[in-house]
């Protein structure tokens, strides 16, 4: 090794040892967990042996394409440039033996039974069910759900819980949510079942919050406003009332409150906040909702109350002592709630999914780790596994929940067990970073991380196996100027908040680097009424946002015609738009208004690299060619697909069929006229007859292929509405797999959800 960065990657692939290996980005982990795995098959470990879980299937596939990249050019390497790149894995002795080993590995990978295991923990999970679906308590044919098939799965079954004798659970719950989403209550409600597991009960709830068993609004009422001397308050208020601007407002407030009289107990606390508002700080004061004694009511007014004002600071004394209280009984009768509609609907859900036989992800999950831990069966399923796993493989760690960390501890356990029936060396490698983690994200926990870091090294330490903690700091993506503003950034407090102290370090500390801070743009005045047919959404061009793109746009449209120079790859030439990646925090208007100042520049832009399905293009022509399809009485949908690509009709031909028609609908009016329109007719005949007995994807293809609706679209529309196409064609099959497939089906599920497309666009 000639350099820091390359031993170091040496090191952690070193399949030798188990590695816990924290990574900075640009690092080269994927790299690592490549050739780690490339040494294993090296020292003849049988690929069914080896697993690797990563987080996404594009990472999964990026990885398998990799590895099978390196192996396959391994097979037709000339000696001298194999036995060179053998030693750059510093894969042991390299005789002939084993150079003729390296050339096999290509086709003992891909003729492995079932594949080198590279997936998802997901994946994982569903072909462990698969393989056990007695013991997990599974059918064998189960369906794992798509996001949007269980989406739709949770609104259905609140529909059915607010329609049936659960309606006051439901209500209660709303009430509470006020104008929020209730699917996303329902999600997160799925995504936390475990938290649902146990029934809360009042007092359960209540101790939760620290509060006595029992406790009741009219218990906190009663130490907030017991009864005065009699007539304290209404003269109170006529004081108030004579008082300053101030006072008067606060008289009118008050005056709505029934404080003192026996029978404002029974309205609840919903009397206390309005009160608290009045006699109390706010919560941007120096000490924010302590009493206002002394400074309220103003210093005149104050003075003319006479024995009124020690009853008046008595009460703010007790509101402040109080208020505590009535946040804990207000949070723990809205958890008692949520709780009371959770146990129904997870129990009703669950119900839906068995009848179904659907799993979703979570599922996936909760079921592989109940089945590894299940007394009864775990031993059994972890001695089949035993023969097939030696070699565990984690990536993007930092962004493992607890459950999916179970599930790896637990198909890890026996690795150190002591003597099996096989001897031979087991390792686990886990790889990630905790400042990239996406917090909470399917339940990913920072402190589980750590903790399972410890927890495998007091394991591995306790059976005497070796075990190295690594850190990989060098960038092989970026330059010591950039790196180095990041390391200035963040001070020693945001380090600790993202896992320690960090360093970054340029693995090319020759490599130019440049960082800009652009003047903020201060905001602009509200602009003029515009007609009122003018869209509401459209971002004004003197606001800040249309600004900065356009200020973005225009100086990298000068970048690119100034010819300025860039080094790729050892090579210097001029910069071009595909050298050229923006980021921003969120797709927010900045995110679409950029785009569209770059379209509006002339760059070639790769645009969005995320896209909503029903917004785009190609996907509405195919959409209201499909409306037509399954009801020939829709002119609108009718009238949109003939003036789509798909049969490109003008404006002009569209008016002389639909005018004129007598009220006929447009269907009627072109079939009686088809003579003039014969091959539009026939294309919708047969597609109106077909669609009796073609499923929905077989309708689409048909649209695409036999009556070349792909080819229109794109020269129409451009290479990029083929994303969309293909998403649709992928939705279809997704609908047919969850539904009895029919056209009116698959358009109401369509409808029924935004379905979002992520593109993943080449390097340039």
């Amino acid at each position: 090794m000639t350099d820091a960065a390359s031993a170091r990657q040496s090191e952690a692939a070193d399949p030798g040892f188990s590695t816990w290996l924290s990574a900075n980005a640009g690092s080269g982990k994927t790299s690592v967990l490549i050739d780690r795995v490339a040494r294993l098959l090296l020292a003849q470990v049988p690929p069914q042996r080896i697993l690797c879980l990563t987080y996404t299937k594009a990472a999964a596939s990026e990885m398998q394409n990799r590895l099978f990249k390196l192996l396959g050019s391994w097979a037709m390497l000339p000696e001298p440039a194999l036995r060179a790149a053998l030693m750059r894995l510093s894969a042991g002795p390299i005789d002939a033996e084993a150079l003729a080993r390296a050339r096999r590995l290509f086709a003992r990978a891909i003729e492995t039974p079932g594949g080198l295991k590279i997936q998802t923990i997901h994946a994982f999970c569903a072909a462990l069910l698969r393989r056990f679906p007695l013991e997990a308590g599974v059918t064998p044919q189960f369906t794992e759900m798509e996001d949007r098939a269980a989406s739709l799965l949770r609104e259905e079954v609140v529909e059915e819980l607010a329609t049936g004798r659960e309606l006051p659970l439901v209500d209660a719950v709303a009430r509470l949510l006020g104008g929020a989403d209730f699917a996303a209550l329902t999600a997160e409600i799925a995504a936390d079942r475990d938290g649902f597991a146990h029934p809360l009960d009042r007092d359960g709830a209540l101790a939760l919050f620290g509060l006595a068993p029992g406790t009741t609004a009219a218990d906190i009422l009663a130490e907030a406003l017991p009864m005065g001397p009699p007539g304290w308050w209404p003269k109170l208020l006529d004081a108030l009332a004579q008082g300053s601007t101030t006072d008067v407002k606060a008289a009118d407030r008050l005056a709505a409150l029934p404080v003192g009289l026996p029978e404002g107990l029974a309205e609840g606390l919903a009397q206390l906040e309005p009160l608290e508002e009045v006699l109390l700080t706010g919560k941007g004061a120096k000490e924010p909702f302590t009493a206002k004694i002394g400074s309220f009511p103003t210093k005149a007014t104050r003075a003319g109350l006479g024995p009124l004002l020690p009853e008046l600071e008595a009460l703010m004394a007790r509101v402040e002592a109080v208020r505590p209280r009535r946040l804990a009984l207000l949070a723990a009768e809205r958890s008692l709630a949520l709780h009371r509609f959770a146990r129904v609907f997870l129990e009703r859900y669950a119900a839906r999914k068995a009848e179904r036989g659907w799993l979703d992800f979570d599922d996936l999950i909760l079921r592989a780790a109940a089945l590894l831990s299940d007394p009864s069966v775990a031993q059994w399923v972890l001695y089949r596994l035993d023969g097939g796993i030696d070699h565990i493989l984690v990536d993007e760690a930092q962004d493992t929940s607890p459950a999916q960390w179970q599930v790896i501890a637990l198909l890890a356990q026996e690795f150190t067990a002591g003597e099996g029936a096989r001897q031979v060396a087991r390792t686990i490698f886990v790889v990630g970073d905790k400042k990239q983690s996406i917090y909470s994200f399917q339940g990913a926990d920072l402190a589980e991380f750590d903790r399972m870091q410890a927890d495998f090294a007091a394991r591995l330490a306790a059976a005497g196996l070796p075990f190295q903690p690594l850190e990989l700091e060098h960038s092989f993506r970026s330059s010591p100027a950039i790196l180095r503003l990041v390391d200035l950034a963040f001070d020693a407090g945001a380090q600790a908040g993202l896992g320690g102290a960090t360093r970054h370090l340029a693995y090319r500390a020759a490599m130019p680097g440049r960082v800009d801070l652009w003047p903020l743009i201060p905001k602009a005045e509200a602009p003029e009424d515009g007609e009122w047919f003018d869209p509401l959404d459209r971002v004004a061009e003197t606001h800040p946002t249309a600004v900065l793109a356009r200020q973005i746009a225009a100086e990298l449209a000068r970048l690119i015609a100034a010819g300025t120079q860039i080094t790729v790859k050892g090579v210097t030439r001029p910069l071009h738009a595909g050298d050229v990646l923006i980021l921003v925090q969120r797709r927010s208007e900045l995110f679409h208004e950029i785009i569209r100042a770059c379209k509006a520049a002339g760059l070639a832009v790769a645009g969005a690299d995320r896209l909503k399905l029903g917004a785009e293009l190609a996907v509405r022509d195919l959409t209201a060619l499909l409306s037509f399809i399954a009801l020939d009485a829709d002119d609108l949908s009718l009238a949109a697909a003939l003036r789509s690509p798909l049969f490109g009709w003008s404006e002009a031909q569209l008016y002389t069929l639909a005018a004129g028609r007598g009220g006929a609908r447009l269907w009627e009016a072109l079939r009686a006229g088809k003579e003039a329109w014969f091959d539009t007719y026939e294309t919708l005949r047969e597609l109106r007859d077909a669609s009796d007995f073609l499923r929905p994807y077989d309708l689409i293809e048909r649209v695409l292929t036999r009556h070349d609706g792909r080819r229109r679209l794109i020269a129409r529309l451009g290479p990029e509405a083929e994303e969309g196409i293909d998403a649709l064609l992928a939705q279809a099959l997704g609908y047919e797999r969850m539904e009895v497939p029919s056209l009116t089906g698959f358009l109401v599920w369509l409808e029924s959800g935004e379905a979002e497309v992520k593109r993943r666009p080449e390097a340039e």
